[in-house]
Parts: C-alpha cells; sequence; structure tokens
C-alpha cells in the first residue's frame, strides 16, 4: 500500500524545521561545526516515528575519523530531540509529535562510488564486442 499523503506532509514539514533550526536555531558545537542536512524524513503510517536522514559534509579520507563525525553528530542531535520537537509542536498542528530517530544517509558517498565503477567500465570496446557479434550473424 502507497504511502500516505499526510505522512508525506508531515515528514516535509519536520525536514523544514529541524533544517532551519539547523541552520540557526542550534547553537551545539557539535552541530555548528559540521556541514549536516536533513536529505529526507520519513513518518510511519501512525505518525508515531519519524526517522531522519542526516548527510554530513566530510573531507577526510580516514574510515574511523568519518565514523567519529558522524557520532559525534548523531549524539549532537539526540541531545537537541527535545528542541525539535518542541518547535514542531510549534509549526505543526498535530495532536501527537513523532519520535524523531536520526539515521546517517550513505546514498551520496554510495552513488559516487556507483559512478566511478562505471567510469572504469571501457563502453567502447563493448560496443565493438557487439558488432562484431552482429556482422557474423
Amino acid at each position: 500500500m502507497g504511502k500516505g499523503y499526510r505522512t508525506g506532509r508531515l515528514g516535509e514539514e519536520i525536514r523544514k524545521i529541524v533544517s532551519e533550526m539547523l541552520i540557526s536555531g542550534i547553537k551545539d558545537p557539535r552541530l555548528t561545526n559540521n556541514m549536516v542536512s536533513i536529505s529526507g524524513v520519513d513518518v510511519t503510517n501512525d505518525g508515531s516515528y519519524a526517522t531522519c536522514y542526516i548527510s554530513v559534509l566530510n573531507f577526510s579520507k580516514d574510515p574511523e575519523a568519518k565514523q567519529a563525525q558522524e557520532a559525534e553528530v548523531i549524539a549532537g542531535l539526540n541531545s537537541a530531540k527535545g528542541l525539535f520537537k518542541k518547535e514542531i509542536s510549534r509549526a505543526v498542528k498535530v495532536r501527537h509529535i513523532p519520535e524523531l530517530i536520526f539515521k546517517m544517509d550513505h546514498s551520496m558517498e554510495y552513488g559516487r562510488h556507483i559512478e566511478e565503477l562505471l567510469g572504469t567500465i571501457d563502453f567502447d570496446s563493448y560496443q565493438k564486442d557487439e558488432e562484431e557479434t552482429e556482422d557474423e550473424l
């Protein structure tokens, strides 16, 4: 069954509010020292949970440093969860404010990896092979 229109709107409103608060409302150094963006929010059908997918801009090539930075950002977001819920309750008129769950979104890194893999494929030789097989038939 498809995602409801109402949960989609609520997710988008939560994304806007949390994004705005990350820009101007939060003073936590764990969040202000990093480039953090909300890539999407999924709200459950009953509206009790909202999963916020977070992207962090990392320039470090060290995987341990990346994980440490991501853990620091998640900890900062979890500590500010009450402020986020308070602002959501002011802006959105719903009976129950969803519980916020923060998860890292690695889709940009995965897409970059797939693009690198596609860049290594030699399409010209593949096309020549296809033409040769067509000529043989």
